[in-house]
């Protein structure tokens, strides 16, 4: 039988060990490993935390923005404060100055005028600190308010690593004195800081890397910046939208403005209000809590806030507000918008005083402040070259403008003031510093063709001197400022001879400024409003608005004649304009206050500048004038044989004889000594009044001379009596008019040689 094929053996596999009763256990960390891996563990905590506190991890953008805007108040309050310490000193110099030269009868007046010209710069740079807004921060401003805090911090850690060593000494050194107990507290303390430091660490994490001004929580920033939870941010200057019309609440009314004590309330009360009367103003920004009211800026949807205006005595009615309380001012960079004041009080009650300016302190082109705005700006100007007309019913301060003009222009050391008015007081309590007062149509005319001719003197003179285009004031060629007050009540004359001189004296800086109690052609007896370049409307008819400003002007948002002029009793709104063509200034609709000064501070002012002397035309230009022709409307009139036709309505008169004639101090100059020169004058006055003339031409005066006395002049030639003329002061010969063929010769007149004896 054959033997089965046995299978294949199977291959023995290793065995595996038996599984121990007990798993083997892996030797853990000893217990000085588990410390050393605690520390560590707890040192990455302490070196985050400290890391992110020295970075300002903690200091969201909110807080970062508060801290910035602590800073800039806080900079902004010391600035003023130190400014206040700067007038307080400049103040006391000027003071013991004062009281110096009163003992010393008179002392150092230009030091006493340097002092109180600092005292006026001072002021004003006060006032102009003062009158700053302050502003939200900048983002750089922001940013070194973060980087400051970061500095600050380093500077304590650093500072506290310093403190450490010597403090540990003295510890360890009483605990081996037997005295523990400091040792103990520093162990103690030491120990707690360090269990705050090593607490587990988890680094903050920020939606994005800024965060919008206008997302930050309302109760986390400065108070000046909050608004209304429901309203949004509110900064003044920032265009914060308060409130549009799509977020009003359903059914709410209008309510008086008293009702409104946030700006959320106010924006409200504005949108439902113009909803009410039909005026398409869909939003309200920029809102403004101000002692006498509210201000903030609207935009209407369609159209142009002309309908504001239109409908603001509406609208004083919805808000309960006097009249005229409601003041829009048209923004023009921004066609739908305007500027909304709602006025429940004075807007000008907190506008700064009148700033104490030394004589010869200023000069005709400098700026200096005479009003502020209903907004709390400046209203400063410059008259140098400026011609300005001043409109204002009875009542609506003209005199208080005027001499708030004349305070400025009378303190200047290279201006000369004269002033006219056919009708009232002029200038007043400054008399005393105002080089020529003239009142009656005699002395007007005259004044106003003596400056006629120097202004066309001087055309053709600033040539020769170098001046270039316009004449440059001096204390030696000074400029001349006329205030020409009730100028419609004037003659027909003067109103002529203003008027030329309106057209040519703004280059040679002989300056009028006109006032009016009425804006119209009809009043005025020309366009003159629309001639000048400064001009300026307080109370008055809506027909002198436009008539100043343009027929768009009330539209544009000019509303003067909305202002009410004084009564006996109430000054009302009495010397507040409206203003264009202030230089250097935008023309905006804005309402302006004039700073009145009492009449005793004008006085006072008046009497120290006349003190330190009055400024006289420069010779070169009295010179100037002899070449110059009178216009032919103030030509006397002859006939073809040489008579006498019609009497010259106003003769040109020497600067000596207009003196004499408005009743002015004479020049201080030299007197005329006896000599050749006196000789000459004497005789050429007897030899006219012998002839019974009040001129004389040149050849024919010298002629006569020379019969009145061979000896004298037998030899002399015309120019060097001309010359002997010129040195006694007569200066060269002048126009005398039509003298028998001659239409127009030259000469010299009896009236102007006569003032030189």
């Amino acid at each position: 039988m054959a033997t089965e094929a046995q299978p294949n053996p199977v291959e023995q596999q290793a065995s595996i060990p038996p599984m121990p009763a007990e798993p083997p256990r892996i030797p853990g960390p000893s217990r000085s490993g588990r410390a050393k891996g605690a520390l560590k563990e707890q040192s990455g905590h302490a070196k985050a935390r400290l890391s992110d506190w020295l970075g300002g991890g903690d200091l969201d953008p909110v807080t970062v923005i508060q801290l910035a805007t602590e800073t800039k108040t806080r900079k902004h309050t010391e600035k003023i404060a130190q400014q206040q310490r700067r007038v307080a000193e400049a103040h006391a110099r000027f003071s013991v100055a004062k009281m110096r030269a009163e003992v010393e009868d008179g002392g150092n007046t230009s030091a006493l005028a340097s002092l109180g010209g600092r005292v006026a710069a001072e002021e004003a740079k006060l006032a102009g600190l003062q009158a700053t807004p302050l502003l939200p921060p900048t983002d750089r401003e922001i940013a070194a308010a973060r980087t400051g805090k970061k500095a600050g911090r380093a500077a304590i850690v650093a500072g506290s690593s310093l403190a450490t060593f010597p403090a540990l000494g003295t510890a360890i050194e009483q605990a081996a004195g037997g005295q523990p107990m400091l040792l103990g507290l520093a162990a103690t303390g030491v120990a707690y800081g360090w269990y705050l430091l090593s607490r587990p660490f988890t680094a903050r994490t920020v939606e994005g890397v800024e965060i919008p001004f206008v997302t930050t929580p309302t109760g986390s920033l400065p108070a000046t910046f909050q608004a209304s939870p429901a309203g949004g941010a509110v900064m003044p200057g920032m265009n914060g939208v308060v409130m549009s019309v799509e977020q009003l609440p359903e059914g709410a009314k209008p309510f008086p403005l008293r009702n409104a004590s946030t700006p959320d309330q106010l924006a409200q009360c504005v949108l439902l209000a113009a909803r009410a009367e039909s005026v398409p103003i869909v939003e309200v920004s920029d809102v403004v809590r101000q002692p006498w009211g509210w201000q903030c800026t609207v935009r209407v949807s369609e159209g142009t806030p002309e309908v504001i205006i239109t409908k603001a005595g509406d609208l004083e009615t919805r808000f309960d507000l006097p009249t005229n309380g409601v003041r829009p001012q048209p923004i023009k960079a921004r066609r739908a918008c305007a500027i909304l004041r709602l006025i429940d009080g004075n807007p000008f009650a907190t506008a700064p005083g009148l700033p104490y300016r030394a004589p010869k302190s200023l000069s005709i082109t400098d700026k200096f402040r005479v009003g502020t705005s209903v907004g709390g700006d400046p209203l400063e100007l410059s008259l140098a070259g400026v011609m300005g007309l001043w409109v204002a019913a009875s009542g609506g301060g003209k005199t208080g403008i005027l001499q708030a003009l004349a305070e400025g222009v009378t303190a200047c050391r290279d201006n000369i003031t004269i002033d006219l008015d056919p009708f009232g007081d002029g200038l007043e309590d400054l008399g005393d510093a105002v080089r020529i007062t003239a009142r009656t149509n005699e002395q007007i005319e005259a004044v106003l063709l003596f400056f006629l001719v120097m202004a066309k003197g001087r055309a053709r003179l600033r040539a020769k001197l170098g001046m270039g285009k316009k004449w440059q004031a001096s204390p030696e060629r000074p400029a001349v400022t006329i205030f020409f007050d009730e100028l419609p009540k004037a003659s027909t004359l003067a109103k002529r001879l203003y008027f030329d001189l309106l057209l040519v004296g703004r280059k040679e800086l002989i300056v009028e400024e006109a006032a009016a109690q009425g804006g119209q052609s009809s009043y005025l007896g020309a366009n003159i409003a629309q001639m000048v370049a400064l001009k300026a409307v307080g109370p008055c008819k809506v027909e002198d608005t436009r008539s100043v400003f343009g027929d768009g002007s009330v539209k544009e948002g000019y509303l003067p004649h909305k202002l009410s002029p004084a009564t006996a009793t109430d000054p009302k709104d009495a010397g507040h304009i409206f203003i264009q063509g202030v230089p250097g200034m935008a023309d905006e609709p804005i309402e302006y206050a004039i700073h009145e000064a009492p009449s005793d501070v004008l006085r006072q002012l008046a009497q120290e500048r006349l003190e330190a002397g009055l400024l006289d035309p420069d010779q070169d230009s009295l010179d100037a004038m002899r070449g110059v022709d009178l216009p032919e409307y103030v030509e006397a009139e002859y006939d073809n044989e040489g008579n006498l036709k019609k009497a010259a309505p106003v003769e040109l008169l020497s600067w000596e004889s207009l003196l004499k004639l408005c009743g002015a101090e004479p020049s201080a100059r030299a007197e005329l000594v006896d000599g050749p020169a006196r000789a000459a004058v004497e005789d050429a006055v007897a030899v006219m009044e012998k002839a019974g003339v009040d001129r004389m031409k040149t050849e024919a005066l010298l002629g006569a001379a020379q019969e009145y006395d061979p000896a004298a002049y037998g030899g002399m030639t015309v120019e060097e009596f001309k010359a002997l003329m010129t040195q006694a002061g007569a200066g060269g010969p002048v126009t005398l008019g039509p003298i028998g063929v001659e239409k127009n010769p030259r000469g010299f007149k009896l009236a102007k040689l006569t003032t030189l004896l």
